[in-house]
């Protein structure tokens, strides 16, 4: 699909998402009824193609009855769809589970249907038409930050770059254990694609369509919505094996190894879950994991997911993943982790990332790029690369967005196709050895080096409006530590005290 197409298309689907507001239905619901919807009129355009028709939906859910029913009885067969479908195994089953509607008037509702939907032919011009517009749509869905839908998604021009650094190939087998929607999934198949895709053998195509290709999600609308954008761009098939597993990937150790590890688990201080007693008072008890594998015991996320990464790498295999800077100079088990990961992985590069990328506010990440290798005694990182693209740089979501060409010079630093001995050092980019970063107070890697010009230099301030919403993601991020704290301290005052 041509960029005017797509941008046509998803203007026009958009619009109807400002009629349903009026309803109630937000953002993010209304992405989920178009995923359905999508899928139902995909399925009849190919049980109704010329060559070699598919028949995906029992005829009786079909797209077809939607087309036929009328006022009321069109919202009881939708829902009857929708509770039929999500009974099926496989990606059928990923994508219907616990599927409701939400459009309650049936007008509107034979409107998206009729008039928005129907009158495209989604298939007919490959995967890419339909993969295309549904992924603008949900990019456009991030900027509703009140449906929430923003924290679903990492940056598009950062995926693209941690992809272009990776350099994904067609006999990597990749993961992301956080998916969201799988941006990092496809933005990898996509990369894979362009780059070798005239050389694929139908060997490697099976593989990349059917399994090499994968990820976890823990939150069923956000793991459905994965599951189809990947299906629209031809991973999986609907009748197979959902691709997208909906659990806790936290829960237990890995039953399978990859190649290849993308990621940006969720931002937060801590996993926990709320207790309520017979009082009616509530707590809230912080959620450590105990797992073998796991070389600290912590109720932090980013730790936890760093160590799950970790243990999800074969054998030379690599990852890249968005961590929040606490990551980098926690104490306790934070120490312990960063230590066992210079020691036996190769913590080869760091990407500080500035502030106003994401639809979350006050947060300071950065992307760590490492490899694992086989057990010897010494230590495996021998250089920690750090490019610092946070000091003197200013990004905000609509004013300012981040580009993929404000990430080109980090590239070229990274040499993704040459070896990194021959990388140089600049004003942003500096190598810093094992041995110095041992020596740093509790292994701290929150490394700067550089000025900010703005504290010297009275002219380099921005604007008061950069300033004003600097200030307000810094009070926001301070919030949600305290409210952490907070939860707690509550918890262990609740806890019964030995006499």
């Amino acid at each position: 699909m041509s960029t005017v197409d797509s941008r046509r298309l998803v203007q026009k689907l958009w619009n109807y998402c400002d009629v349903l507001r009026d309803d109630g239905v937000s953002t993010i619901d209304y992405v989920e009824q178009l995923t359905f919807l999508l899928f139902l009129k995909m399925a009849d355009e190919r049980a109704n193609r010329p060559i070699r028709p598919e028949q995906i939906v029992p005829e009786g859910l079909s797209w077809q009855t939607l087309l036929d029913a009328e006022g009321d009885a069109l919202e009881v067969q939708y829902r009857h769809i929708l509770t039929g479908l999500a009974r099926e195994g496989g990606t059928l089953g990923t994508i219907f589970r616990k599927a409701q509607n939400k459009i309650q008037d049936p007008a509107k509702l034979k409107r998206l249907i009729v008039d928005l939907i129907d009158k495209e032919k989604w298939s007919q011009a490959g995967v890419d038409v339909k993969g295309d517009a549904y992924e603008e749509l949900l990019a456009k869905g991030a900027e509703d930050a009140k449906s929430g839908a923003g924290q679903y998604f990492t940056p598009r021009a950062l995926t693209a770059a941690m992809v272009d650094c990776m350099r994904p190939t067609p006999d990597d087998t990749i993961t992301d254990p956080a998916c969201g929607t799988g941006g990092f999934l496809l933005a990898a198949f996509d990369y894979i694609q362009r780059h070798h895709g005239s050389d694929l053998t139908p060997d490697q195509r099976r593989r990349l369509a059917n399994g090499a290709i994968t990820g976890t999600e823990l939150v069923d609308g956000t793991a459905r919505l994965a599951a189809m954008n990947m299906l629209l761009h031809g991973i999986g098939t609907p009748s197979g094996e959902s691709l997208i597993a909906i659990k806790d990937a936290l829960a237990k150790e890995p039953d399978r190894r990859y190649s290849l590890v993308l990621a940006n688990p969720p931002f937060g201080r801590s996993s926990s879950i709320r207790m309520i007693g017979e009082d009616g008072r509530s707590t809230r008890e912080e959620r450590e994991i105990e797992r073998n594998d796991f070389w600290a015991t912590t109720a932090n996320k980013q730790l936890n997911f760093v160590q799950h990464i970790a243990s999800l790498l074969e054998i030379d295999g690599r990852a890249a993943v968005v961590l929040p800077d606490n990551v980098l100079f926690e104490g306790g088990a934070g120490e312990t982790i960063r230590r066992r990961l210079l020691k036996q992985y190769d913590l080869h590069t760091m990407l500080r990332l500035p502030t106003g990328i994401f639809y979350a506010g006050g947060v300071k990440a950065n992307v760590l790029f490492f490899e694992r290798k086989r057990a010897r005694e010494e230590p495996w990182t021998q250089k920690l690369w750090v490019y610092d693209f946070r000091t003197n740089q200013h990004f905000t979501l609509k004013q300012n967005p981040l580009r993929r060409e404000h990430l080109q010079d980090f590239v070229d630093c990274y040499l993704p196709d040459k070896d990194r001995a021959e990388r140089v050092e600049t004003e942003r980019f500096r190598a810093f050895s094992y041995e110095e970063l041992i020596a740093r107070d509790k292994v701290n890697l929150d490394i700067t080096w550089l000025k900010d010009a703005s504290l010297e230099d009275a002219d380099a301030m921005f604007p008061p409006e950069v300033i004003a919403q600097e200030i307000v993601e810094d009070l926001e991020a301070a919030l949600r530590e305290f409210a952490a704290i907070a939860d707690a301290l509550s918890t262990r005052a609740a806890q019964p005290q030995d006499s």
